[in-house]
């Protein structure tokens, strides 16, 4: 028997009234994800439940190679139905992973399966489940029109020609999408092949003909102008920590040659370098109106031989311990002072930096724009109950958690929506245990009006995109 009952993660009655009346039914604006955009364009019908829940999923293909299981039952050349036992095997050792929530609350959520999945049930839940994604309830739109996901924010790089995005604007589902505009690449100049391979395929995509940095930098912006004219409101880097050793133009312009040539880029160079187009590319959001996203501290593709024989986002990365005080302070003061600074979110990826986070968001805070720069929710490996918690706190306690834009999936997965719920029950259960302790007030008129705004509205006005059909309810 299952333990999602309708009182999951809601331990007082205060936080049952504000789930239930206020978070339950807001729509979902998923304003940063991997969702693949060609499987929305094509409105992808899932083979079976391998398909849909392991194919990419590397906190499951972690958790497998935890359990002893070999690669090939991973991302190997097993079938799915061999793949999707392994999984079954390996979940009853989640106890107390977020994995053993999330899979728990999907299947209900997705399939209306209300057992726990192991070896004993494991080919009971496939073939049910493989049953029901012949529905197109559980097709990709299907999936989008069922929890009401009202955007969803795809991750892609500088040259995209965004065909798929155009294909959904034509068929004018209720969920839009956008693209974010993510050019890390355009960073990595320590990696001279192929970074001057991707300068190579820009220009062309550009049609500059010319090669100096002044034709690189318009056509960086000409890109941001197209992706823009798609709808794009948010930009986004993965970066270890920000850069911020600023320098003079002419010295960038000598490492851009340099680079271009083939020379070897020192690590103060890759930083001054970093640092110049960090700065242009605050002032392009700046002044189109986007929000940047800036998600830091991983350390990504540790294992080596993995990475050799699969490639990025294999389930190899983990949290970095790099410094962020210093050089977040240092960017973000450079572009106060050149009148740069864009509306941003935050991310941290090591814990112990959610309290330098929450207090350099409050540094730079400007009206009119309330919450003009937030500390962003729980990610990637904080994107759990003692995560998400703790990023709650240390927002609550040093900056405003009413201008919250609250949660988001940063997921390949469209089984990943159950995340929102996730979110919703803790965020409704701290707030309900305040209450019940007395160290709220119990005004459920003015709590759930911060409840709904969380989930919903701040999300909804901060960002400013068209939300096509779904509107938030406001009680």
């Amino acid at each position: 028997m299952s333990f999602i009952t309708d009182d999951f993660l809601l331990r007082t009655d205060t936080a049952r009234k504000l789930y239930n009346d206020y978070a339950k039914d807001q729509p979902i604006i998923d304003y940063h994800c991997h969702l693949p955009p060609e499987a929305v364009a094509g409105n992808r019908q899932f083979e079976n439940l391998f398909e849909i829940w392991l194919e990419g999923d590397h906190y499951k293909w972690r958790a497998m190679r935890t359990h002893g299981v070999d690669e090939r039952y991973i991302t190997g050349d097993a079938t799915p139905w061999e793949k999707f036992k392994a999984f079954s095997e390996t979940l009853p050792y989640c106890l107390r992973n977020p994995l053993y929530h999330w899979s728990h609350l999907e299947l209900k959520r997705y399939f209306g399966i209300d057992k726990l999945l192991g070896p004993d049930t494991a080919k009971e839940i496939w073939d049910e489940a493989n049953e029901k994604l012949k529905s197109s309830e559980l097709s990709a739109h299907g999936i989008l029109e069922r929890f009401k996901v009202s955007v969803v924010c795809t991750t892609d790089d500088p040259l995209d020609e965004l065909r798929e995005h155009d294909s959904v604007q034509r068929q004018d589902l209720p969920t839009r999408m956008y693209p974010t505009f993510r050019p890390d690449k355009a960073l990595a100049i320590e990696d001279v092949e192929n970074w001057n391979e991707w300068v190579g395929r820009l220009f062309e995509r550009t049609g500059v003909s010319s090669d100096d940095f002044s034709a690189f930098l318009s056509a960086l912006e000409s890109r941001h102008d197209f992706f823009h004219s798609r709808g794009c409101r948010l930009s986004d880097h993965g970066l270890e920590h920000c850069f911020a050793d600023f320098t003079d133009e002419q010295t960038v312009v000598g490492i851009y040659h340099k680079a271009r040539s083939g020379g070897i880029v020192s690590a103060l160079e890759k930083s001054q370098f970093a640092s110049y187009l960090m700065a242009f590319f605050a002032r392009l959001d700046n002044e189109r109106g986007w929000t940047k996203q800036l998600h830091l501290g991983a350390l990504r593709n540790n294992n080596r031989g993995l990475f050799e024989r699969l490639g990025a986002d294999i389930g190899c990365d983990s949290i970095g311990d790099f410094p962020q005080g210093k050089s977040l302070s240092g960017y973000l003061g450079h572009l106060s002072g050149k009148g740069w600074l864009p509306q941003m979110v935050l991310y941290n990826l090591n814990p112990r930096d959610n309290y330098l986070f929450a207090t350099m968001a409050g540094n730079f805070q400007q009206g009119p724009k309330a919450g003009k720069i937030q500390f962003g929710s729980g990610w990637w490996f904080l994107d759990q109950k003692e995560g998400m918690t703790w990023q709650i706190n240390a927002l609550s306690n040093l900056g405003l958690l009413g201008h919250f834009v609250g949660m988001l999936t940063d997921s390949r997965s469209f089984m990943s929506y159950c995340r929102h719920e996730y979110f919703r029950r803790l965020l409704c259960n701290l707030i309900g245990e305040d209450v019940e302790n007395g160290e709220l007030p119990n005004d459920l008129a003015m709590l759930g009006n911060r409840v709904e705004n969380i989930c919903y509205f701040n999300a909804a006005n901060y960002f400013g995109f068209d939300l096509g059909k779904y509107e938030g309810l406001k009680n």
